[in-house]
């Protein structure tokens, strides 16, 4: 992953005073293995690149964390506590996800099965496009750890194409919604 687009990145995602709330106080409750991913990350960038307010279309923020513990009660106490940590609005913005259940329901509500993963940063690898796999979070010293197992330059170029791991039959309906939204986005091989 190049040095200059991890720059660029970080200092995106450092001008979004909500985006920072957020990692802040997940910080501070230090999930295991957590991290913000999707449209929390890549939507800013693409206000970025196309002069709009960073935090255009931001409808949630994307939580990943992975506990092996997949009882929907130990997921929901998660999830309460995070809720909690949070004032409106951000509290109905935080979705928070242990991506030690996502097997269990993601076949039911995308069509597509999905084999269970070993860590939150595995997650982004079945991402229908490299263009949504990266992820981010606050450590302790303030730095921000990047993650992007396909690197950053379709982020950056805003080209949108199938997942090199993994074909999902959503591309078509996911590229139409993101493109709906940032016309300026170029999809490859719909």
């Amino acid at each position: 992953m190049s040095d200059e687009l991890n720059v660029r990145l970080e200092d995106i995602l450092r001008r979004s005073g909500p985006l920072m709330q957020v990692l802040g106080v997940l910080r501070d409750i230090d999930l295991p293995d957590w991290q913000v991913f999707s449209g929390a990350v890549y939507q800013r960038v693409f206000n970025h690149q196309t002069g709009r307010d960073l935090d255009y279309g931001i409808k949630d923020y994307d939580v990943a964390y992975f506990d092996p513990d997949t009882t929907y009660e130990a997921e929901d106490a998660v999830i309460q506590r995070v809720a909690s940590a949070f004032e409106p609005p951000l509290r109905d913005m935080v979705e928070v996800r242990n991506q030690a259940r996502v097997h269990l329901w993601f076949e039911s509500k995308f069509g597509e099965p999905y084999a269970p993963l070993t860590s939150s940063a595995e997650a982004l690898g079945r991402f229908v496009s490299p263009v949504f796999a990266v992820a981010v979070r606050l450590e302790t010293d303030d730095s921000l750890s990047i993650r992007a197992p396909f690197g950053l330059e379709d982020l950056f170029a805003m080209r949108m194409r199938h997942n090199p791991a993994r074909y999902s039959p959503n591309f078509g309906r996911v590229a139409d919604g993101a493109r709906a939204r940032w016309p300026e986005l170029q999809v490859l091989d719909q």
